[in-house]
């Protein structure tokens, strides 16, 4: 640590950089920054730049505001967007308080927890999202509705198109921030993109994707256009997910392939798969965090909402990819309820847990889901034994409100703080009248 901190005062010198910023995440999710002189570093490194946590959401309780965040030096980036004007770095922090001790409401300690179990067990966690988003003309409404920058679909290639270039600019400021893109392309909605971060450590993965929404942002600003990872901006169009492929490592060994197993995935793997499935309904408040989470769960456009599993199934919750021959290493399973704005921190932080308890109580792998779960009737899934996921936030609040999993592996502060957020969230939207009411009923009755 004393050499990649050594390392971080030589580049600050060496590229003039003339500010670093400090970042850390809310208990929401949202990137928080403070901005430091070159000169202060060296002080950050060995005492923290304490600030005070109350004025944070969901950080501290008010008798104890006082916290330090302490940057990981592990972490420092050029970030390329500032251009050689005025050289800006940054790096994340790690929130503790003044005793030294780990913030418990700091969402990258949650992980670091949840990741320090797995350790204890023998295991390595990987993730490897594929993060989608809509491009928009501007966060301004048209007649009420975001108008996003082109009518394109699915892999279209639109020559001259804002999203070629908006990916291109992307991928390449990603790349300059040590962030290895595996694809990029349009998605099915208009204006729809993704772009796919190759697989990484939970912790880098985590904060790389904090990175990548500003990289986002920052792009599509410098574009004159907007980016919008809101679940689903648009009516009538597909919402985003963050489809999230997992991995357990064993050392050098990856424990979710057997070559003899049923799509050559292993006890592990399908222990794994039952936990994630088990718990889904209990994690889905954090997975899908916001009310507008459940206009993509239940609206259709391929957004899982049944508690299944399947080989190459679109439909299900939980998927087993297709992989190349020979290639044991890649063996992985797809979490697909996940959407893209979630707090990456607590969301594998609670699908890392889940899986675990999997393995650890020895869960059965319920039957695979084979056929179309989104056509079949309720009747069918019923009889299949179908479980859904939550209809509704307020729904997903009092699933989570009794988890013994979510409330151990948050813990207390993190726990009744989300509900507390997500309780509040739904009081406010409860108390609308929306459009729909009013073009709906307002003549009528």
């Amino acid at each position: 640590m004393d050499k990649q901190r050594d390392f971080v005062l030589r580049t600050i010198e060496e590229r003039g950089v003339k500010f670093v910023r400090l970042w850390f995440t809310d208990v929401v999710g949202t990137l928080k920054s403070v901005a430091l002189a070159p000169a202060e570093v060296e002080g950050a490194f060995s005492e923290g730049v304490g600030f005070d946590g109350s004025a944070i959401e969901g950080l501290t309780r008010s008798y104890e505001a006082d916290v330090l965040a302490h940057p990981d030096p592990t972490t420092f980036q050029i970030l390329p967007w500032r251009g050689e004007v005025d050289p800006t770095a940054r790096m994340f922090c790690d929130i503790r308080t003044p005793d030294g001790q780990p913030a418990v409401a700091d969402p990258r300690n949650v992980l670091k927890r949840t990741l320090a179990t797995a350790a204890d067990r023998g295991f390595t966690f990987y993730t490897h999202p594929e993060i989608e988003f809509y491009l928009l003309k501007s966060n301004k409404l048209e007649n009420g509705r975001p108008i996003p920058v082109d009518s394109a679909g699915y892999f279209d290639n639109v020559p001259g198109g804002t999203a070629h270039d908006f990916r291109r600019a992307s991928v390449r400021m990603l790349e300059d921030l040590g962030i290895s893109v595996e694809f990029s392309h349009h998605e099915a909605g208009p204006g729809q993109n993704e772009i796919d971060l190759r697989y990484a450590d939970a912790l880098t993965m985590a904060d790389n994707i904090q990175t990548f929404r500003t990289v986002v942002k920052e792009v599509a600003i410098d574009q004159g256009v907007y980016a919008t990872f809101m679940p689903k901006p648009i009516v009538g169009q597909p919402g985003s997910g963050m489809h999230t492929h997992m991995s357990l490592f064993e050392g050098d060994t990856n424990a979710f392939f057997d070559p003899s197993g049923q799509y050559q995935l292993s006890t592990i793997g399908k222990q794994f798969i039952a936990g994630l499935l088990r718990h889904a309904p209990e994690i889905t408040a954090v997975t899908n965090q916001f009310v507008n989470s459940y206009k993509r769960l239940w609206g259709g456009d391929e957004a899982p909402s049944y508690v299944t599993w399947g080989h190459n199934n679109r439909s299900a919750l939980v998927r087993v990819p297709m992989y190349k021959p020979g290639k044991g290493q890649s063996a992985r399973v797809e979490y697909r309820g996940i959407d893209s704005a979630a707090n990456p921190y607590l969301a594998y932080s609670l699908m890392l847990a889940a899986g675990l308890k999997g393995i650890e109580q020895g869960y059965e792998l319920p039957p695979e889901a084979e056929g179309d779960v989104w056509n079949m009737t309720n009747t069918e899934r019923r009889a299949l034994g179908y479980e859904s996921l939550p209809a509704s936030l307020d729904h997903a609040v009092r699933l989570m409100e009794k988890s013994e999993l979510v409330a151990e592996t948050l813990g207390e502060q993190v726990f009744e703080f989300v509900l507390l957020n997500k309780r509040r969230d739904w009081a406010g939207y409860r108390a609308q009248v929306t459009p729909y009411e009013l073009q709906n009923n307002l003549e009528i009755l």
